[in-house]
């Protein structure tokens, strides 16, 4: 007897809908810290950096057989973690070993019992070729015991490794903003030990790390805050976590919870279209944001949305035109819907430098350039939304930086009226339309 077709059709179709929806609701791996790296030590624009020469003895050897160990805070938490290390700017392989992930008590020190060895496709080493990267194995975090924890709000995990010999040009992200440690030269490996003894010196700066990915459930989504100092948090608090995308996040998570993650790849200095040769000669802002996408976007885990804030420093630093700007602006977020589909893509419009005692940016040249830059903005319909940002932050009798956005928050004294301080990074973080950047 021929086996009845609508019977075997009846046992098919719930199955497949069964094992479509359990594909649905796999956990997914999302960016859940990331900073750019943005060029090789010591070529770039850090804040409050310690005197670190005798902690790396010359810039061509680099790390020589020290352990570092980065403290970063994680966006959001989940059971298993992984990381990625970069070497995008050395000249020769740098090795990897004594590699694990803890949680901070204070200063270096780890909370005994959290610190877990992180392997690197099953091996404890990993060597990366130069201008190469590396994504490690999945690491198991049994401190997280539920990723809504509150008690974990605003903890950091310590992220520690050793460089085996000598790294030569140190791939690295100046503008921390956030106090991390390195052991001496030729000290050996470290990253095992929960104490602090090992991690004498202090930098305001990350190396070779550049990104940290949590497991999370399905629908979660990161968010990258792209741009130049301005995103990267210059004049905020050092040690504060009160950068503009920090504000955001906060306002995030307290109306969404964790279902999206906020990642900053700002970079002080950074320009949209600027400079040409930076391959040949490094320059202090990092390669341009037409350059850097691929590593600083669209490699993280499970984008959903892009704000982006830049150009000041093309005009400011670069002299450059504002229909170059443009055309660089609108490539970028066309090869950015190409390549993650769906993508929501936010402009913000740059805040004033008028009067800035920065070099040449607060000429009135610069600021007729910024303001046709921001028509655009305001007009175009390539972007899901715009975020205005100037009119957050900008006197509108003196059209400087509102006054009581000036004083630097870091380094304290008056501020160059063209970064803002805690008080103006609030203002904007403030001033986000959340529904705007999650579409919904």
């Amino acid at each position: 007897m021929p086996a009845n077709p609508f019977r075997l059709s009846s046992f098919i179709v719930p199955f497949l809908m069964f094992s479509a929806v359990a594909q649905a609701q796999q956990p997914v791996w999302v960016a859940s810290w990331a900073a750019s790296a943005q060029g090789p030590y010591p070529i770039g624009n850090a804040t409050a950096q310690p005197d670190l020469k005798s902690v790396f003895l010359s810039d061509e050897r680099g790390a020589v057989d020290q352990s570092f160990r980065m403290i970063v805070r994680p966006d959001v938490w989940g059971g298993q973690s992984r990381i990625r290390l970069s070497n995008a700017f050395g000249t020769k392989p740098v090795k990897f070993d004594g590699i694990y992930l803890g949680l901070q008590t204070s200063g270096s020190a780890i909370l005994p019992g959290t610190n877990r060895a992180v392997l690197f496709a099953g091996k404890p080493s990993v060597t990366i070729q130069p201008g190469k990267m590396a994504l490690s194995d999945a690491v198991a975090l049994p401190f997280v015991r539920n990723s809504a924890d509150p008690m974990l709000v605003g903890r950091k995990l310590a992220v520690s490794f050793h460089v085996d010999g000598e790294s030569g040009p140190m791939t690295w992200h100046a503008k921390a903003l956030t106090t991390s440690y390195v052991s001496p030269p030729s000290s050996g490996s470290h990253g095992a030990e929960a104490g602090e003894a090992a991690y004498p010196a202090s930098t305001t700066s990350w190396y070779f790390l550049d990104a940290v990915d949590m497991l999370e459930p399905a629908g979660t989504k990161a968010i990258v805050a792209f741009g130049d100092s301005i995103t990267d948090g210059t004049a905020s608090t050092l040690n504060g976590d009160d950068r503009w995308p920090d504000v955001f996040s906060r306002r995030l998570h307290a109306v969404y919870g964790n279902r999206f993650s906020v990642v900053n790849e700002g970079i002080g200095g950074n320009m949209v279209v600027g400079p040409a040769n930076y391959a040949q000669k490094p320059f202090a802002g990092g390669p341009a944001a037409t350059e850097r996408l691929e590593r600083d976007i669209i490699s993280l885990s499970n984008v959903g949305a892009v704000i982006w804030l830049e150009g000041i420093n093309d005009f400011g630093s670069a002299g450059a035109k504002v229909e170059d700007v443009l055309a660089g602006v609108q490539d970028t977020v066309k090869r950015l819907r190409a390549r993650i589909p769906g993508v929501r893509v936010l402009m913000a419009t740059a805040t004033s430098s008028v009067n800035s005692t920065n070099g040449g940016y607060g000429a009135a040249p610069i600021d007729e350039k910024r303001q046709a830059l921001n028509a655009f903005i305001r007009k175009a319909t390539i972007f899901d939304g715009v975020i205005d940002f100037d009119t957050v932050t900008v006197d509108p009798q003196s059209h400087e930086l509102r006054a009581e956005f000036q004083p630097n928050s870091t380094t304290g004294g008056p501020g160059d009226r063209l970064h803002p301080n805690r008080a103006g990074y609030a203002a904007m973080g403030g001033a986000i339309d959340l529904k705007k950047v999650v579409g919904k």
